[in-house]
C-alpha cells in the first residue's frame, strides 16, 4: 500500500477530539510513508489531516472539483493539486489513486463518499480496505445500521465485516496491512 485515500468532513465537528485525531491519522500516515489523497481543502478535519502529514514530511494529494476551489479554500501547501471538473471526477480520480480508504468524521458528502466505495467493493470492482476510523464513537449509529442490515438479511455477514472500524489510526491501518476480500457477491436463480 503505498496511497490512502481520506474521506471526512470540511468542517471541524463539535468537538476538538474530531481535529486531533484527523492529526494523528496524518501523522500515522507520513510515519508509514503513506502518501494522502484528499478532497484537496484547508479547512475543517480535512485540512487538519493534510496539515499533519505535510508537518511530518509527507506527500499529499489534494483533488478538488473547480466550483469548491473557493468554497472549501483549496490547500496551498499540498505536493499536488489537482483540479477536476464534477464530484463524480473527484471520487473516481481518488479511487484511482487509493490503495485504502479511511473515512473520518464528516456529513452526508462524506457518507455518500464512503457507501460508493464500500458498494463497490461488494461489487468486486475493487479489492482496497474500508475503514472507519470512529472517533468519539461518531460511526456507531451507522454500525448499528449496518447489523440491522444484517439482522434483516440486507447484508450479508461478510460484506459487513469489509468495513473495518477501530479507534486508533495506527491499529486501523495495521488492519489494512492484512485485509483480505471476500469473495465476490454473485446472484443465481
Amino acid at each position: 500500500m503505498k496511497n490512502v485515500a481520506v474521506f471526512c468532513g470540511s468542517s471541524e465537528g463539535a468537538s476538538n477530539v474530531y481535529i486531533e485525531n484527523a492529526k494523528n491519522l496524518g501523522e500515522e500516515l507520513a510515519k508509514r510513508n503513506l502518501t494522502l489523497v484528499y478532497g484537496g481543502a484547508s479547512v475543517g478535519l480535512m485540512g487538519a489531516v493534510a496539515d499533519a502529514v505535510l508537518e511530518e514530511g509527507g506527500h499529499v494529494i489534494g483533488i478538488m472539483p473547480r466550483f469548491l476551489e473557493q468554497r472549501e479554500i483549496s490547500h496551498t501547501r499540498l505536493s499536488e493539486l489537482i483540479i477536476v471538473d464534477s464530484m463524480h471526477e473527484r471520487k473516481a480520480r481518488m479511487a484511482e489513486l487509493a490503495d485504502g480508504f479511511v473515512v473520518l468524521p464528516g456529513g452526508p458528502g462524506t457518507l455518500e463518499e464512503f457507501f460508493e466505495i464500500f458498494t463497490w467493493a461488494q461489487l468486486g470492482l475493487h479489492q482496497k480496505p474500508c475503514g472507519l476510523l470512529n472517533i468519539n464513537h461518531y460511526f456507531d449509529p451507522l454500525l448499528e445500521l449496518f447489523q440491522h442490515m444484517t439482522k434483516e438479511q440486507f447484508m450479508h455477514e461478510t460484506y459487513r465485516s469489509m468495513a473495518l472500524v477501530d479507534v486508533e489510526p495506527n491499529r486501523l491501518l495495521d488492519q489494512f496491512d492484512s485485509y483480505e476480500p471476500p469473495a465476490i457477491k454473485t446472484y443465481r436463480r
